[in-house]
């Protein structure tokens, strides 16, 4: 799209979707210059250099920016935005910016409705994915689905098509008919059967899949009633979403402006979803979007237009000034000087240079100095085992929470548990910046994110009967004081195990208990896996020990509830027995086997020995 005269100066939106980018190029009256499409910007998929190259891809085939308005999947936080504000400075300097995710900007582009400020607003999206976002007039905003296509889109161009085929390949079970949908999807695929399909589903990505959402509504058209029954389904849950967003934006009545190719394009579909919103929510107002959703990031560039004499590539960005999902970010703790665990050490100065032999003693010389200086903390360690053994008996649990190395070690710990002492492996967590893939690999990233570490305890469900160990070897951990402030939010107790004594912990708030050691510089400086490390496997050995020594878990030195899971654990579990009972091998098995392989009653079956 282009105007007769190209002014010489623009607004810029940038809708990046996991789909496709659109660029709109506007005056600063909103008169469209130019409209561009490129590929798919999912900031999760992208690179930094990747993500210039993109920028400069579009900002070629547009005229200089005033301002840029960016609304991107994948999104979440200040850090995001931080980062692609960077690769904008590169890309268009002198310009003004505003970025957040993409339902913000599809949100955004409802102010050109104009309307009742005393309302709240709700997109409801249906394209190639779904999702419905909101805001009431006090600011809070509200999100309903957007979990991607395996976990949720519900009313998705996806999710019809998903449906239709899994109803189509049903129905030919049932009846050995082939449906009229089905044979459309055979045309649109070029395959030649039933079977086919099968493995055309197995290649597809979702946007391939997705675009034979139109076979499914022209199927319906025709009479197919699997295809109808497909849609009809649909309506309801966009409509159900849809109320459920304005319903958690409290009690205003809302504006209901639909996006996305589904419902723009199928006007009697949407005019079917939108009478079942007015059936649930009869001072609701639905109607379609004027502009396509990527004008939102040409409003949002005009925000960033209006504020750029105050803070050029600032903004007020919901996403930049929401607070974290407890409602208050977390303050991170002040050190008086550098930890210890960043300092040189004196003794490794030459480690490049020193023999083999002499770095090997220095190494376990330094390794040797950890346990005494546990020691100092004895009292602290005696109150944290006390409040976690009291806590697993009272049905509580014990998250650890880390990044990097602290976050493997509590995970190590953690796992270490079900077999050691049988305990259901929901009593004892760890919880790793990063998840899964940070065991193996660096996440980037992810320790400095305070709302992940909130948002892990919060999908856990802690509450007051927990205990949360946060574990950082700095003590300043970001994704470690989210995860505690959320735990002290839903009155759980909260430790902090640090290795930097220059902490000064906040009178107000996390932790209850800090064990601040100095187990000072590292051989290698700064790399914690060393003695931090081996101070935090220590640690964590003595608490969970003790604490099932406390719970009735060991008798004597044995661990009489470990989890026999294979022979040589079966094999100690028999010599367990015999030596508890003062019985022969043969009878020890029998017992076991009679109790189901558990010691404890293997041993109460026969009896101690006097």
């Amino acid at each position: 799209m282009k105007v007769s005269k190209t002014p010489s100066s623009v607004l810029v939106g940038l809708e990046c979707g996991g789909t496709k980018t659109v660029a709109i190029a506007s005056t600063e009256a909103l008169e469209p210059v130019a409209r561009i499409e490129s590929g798919a910007c999912n900031l999760r998929l992208v690179s930094d250099a990747e993500l210039e190259l993109h920028f400069k891809h579009l900002a070629a085939q547009l005229p200089p920016a005033l301002a840029i308005g960016v609304g991107m999947a994948g999104v979440r936080d200040r850090r995001d935005i931080d980062r692609v504000q960077a690769v904008i400075r590169r890309v268009w300097p002198d310009a003004a910016s505003l970025v957040d995710h993409d339902l913000e900007s599809a949100l955004s582009a409802a102010d050109l409705h104009g309307g009742d400020l005393t309302r709240s607003r709700v997109i409801v999206l249906s394209g190639t994915g779904s999702c419905c976002f909101g805001r009431s007039p006090g600011g809070s905003t509200a999100k309903v689905g957007g979990w991607g296509h395996h976990l949720g889109d519900r009313g998705s161009a996806f999710d019809i098509v998903h449906k239709a085929l899994r109803a189509a390949a049903l129905h030919l079970d049932h009846t050995g008919k082939w449906c009229g949908f089905g044979e459309r999807a055979l045309r649109a695929t070029l395959q030649n059967g039933p079977n086919d399909l099968i493995g055309w589903m197995q290649g597809a990505s979702k946007s391939e899949v997705a675009a034979l959402a139109p076979e499914v509504f022209a199927a319906a058209s025709g009479g197919d009633r699997i295809a109808r029954r497909v849609l009809q389904e649909t309506e309801e849950a966009l409509a159900a979403d849809a109320v459920a967003c304005v319903r958690k934006l409290g009690k205003a009545p809302a504006d209901i402006f639909f996006a996305g190719s589904v419902v723009l394009r199928q006007q009697a579909f949407a005019l079917r979803i939108a009478r079942r919103i007015r059936k649930a929510l009869p001072d609701a107002r639905v109607q379609s979007l004027r502009r396509e959703s990527a004008w939102g990031a040409v409003v949002m560039a005009k925000r960033a237009r209006g504020s750029a004499g105050t803070q050029k590539h600032g903004g007020a960005s919901p996403a930049q000034t929401s607070p974290s999902p407890n409602g208050m970010g977390p303050v991170l703790p002040r050190s008086t000087r550098l930890s210890p665990t960043e300092e040189r050490n004196p003794r490794s100065l030459r480690l490049d240079r020193l023999p083999l032999r002499k770095a090997i003693d220095l190494m376990i010389d330094e390794e040797a100095s950890v346990a005494e200086r546990i020691r100092v903390h004895r009292a602290q360690l005696e109150r944290l085992i006390r409040k976690v053994s009291r806590a697993l008996e009272e049905g509580g649990r014990l998250f650890y929470v880390g990044a990097g190395t602290s976050g493997r070690l509590g995970v190590l710990d953690a796992s270490e548990c079900p077999p050691t002492f049988r305990t259901p492996p929901e009593l004892i967590q760890g919880i790793i910046a990063g998840g899964l893939k940070a065991l193996h690999s660096a996440v980037e990233g992810a320790e400095d994110d305070c709302e992940a570490g909130a948002a892990a305890l919060v999908g856990r469900g802690i509450g007051s009967k927990d205990v949360v160990l946060g574990i950082a070897a700095s003590g300043r951990t970001p994704f470690v004081w989210g995860a505690l402030h959320e735990a002290h939010r839903c009155g759980a107790f909260t430790a902090l195990l640090c290795f930097n004594p220059y902490l000064i912990q906040s009178r107000k708030g996390p932790p209850d208990l800090m064990i601040a050691m100095n187990t000072g510089p590292e051989v290698l400086t700064g790399s914690t896996r060393l003695k931090a490390g081996t101070a935090t496997k220590l640690v964590l050995n003595i608490l969970t020990t003790l604490s099932m020594v406390r719970l009735g878990k060991v008798m004597g030195n044995l661990m009489v509830d470990l989890n026999p899971s294979n022979v040589k654990l079966r094999d100690r579990a028999v010599r367990m027995v015999s030596e508890l009972t003062g019985t022969e091998r043969d009878r020890a098995l029998a017992a076991l086997e009679a109790e189901s392989w558990i010691v404890t009653h293997a041993v109460a079956r026969i009896g101690l020995k006097s």
